[in-house]
């Protein structure tokens, strides 16, 4: 998957059960924000430091989703918990992490990542953190955002 590319279009549950899809995104900013698991001591950091950078993330327009392979049911009590702000949506087959190459060491796992998708559905933007131990800085993400126009 490189830069430029039609981002793969797919569907997941987010914690409420319902469903979210990449193309009905198309003509906003899209960010992915891939995480091995819920209620883990990096993740927890990281997700809850988007939300106190949730303002940030907002003023770009963007629509920022967390995924991860943890179930419906516990991303719907892992946002709770934290007070999060983004919708997490459940990747239980590695589907999707898998088509945006965020293989992790982990088994059953995702690699930590982000991907930005520009608003004509291109890929503007990806990381993947080889060992899943260090979390993005906020204000990496909101460049790559701003940058994706």
């Amino acid at each position: 998957m490189n830069i430029g590319e039609t981002a793969p279009d797919f569907t997941l549950k987010d914690g409420d059960n319902n469903d979210w899809t990449l193309s009905e995104q198309r003509g906003r900013t899209v960010v992915l924000l891939f995480y091995p698991g819920d209620n883990t001591p990096v993740c927890t950091r990281q997700l809850c430091s988007v939300r106190d950078h949730w303002g940030e993330y907002q003023l770009t327009g963007a629509e920022v989703v967390g995924i991860s392979t943890d179930s419906v049911a516990s991303h719907k009590g892992f946002a709770a918990e934290h007070d999060l702000p983004l919708r997490l949506l459940s990747d239980p087959g590695r589907m999707v992490s898998e088509m945006y190459g965020m293989r992790s060491w982990l088994p059953g796992r995702s690699a930590r990542g982000v991907v930005v998708i520009d608003k004509e559905g291109k890929i503007s933007y990806r990381k993947v953190e080889a060992l899943s131990l260090f979390r993005p800085a906020d204000a990496d993400v909101l460049e790559a955002i701003r940058n994706a126009g």
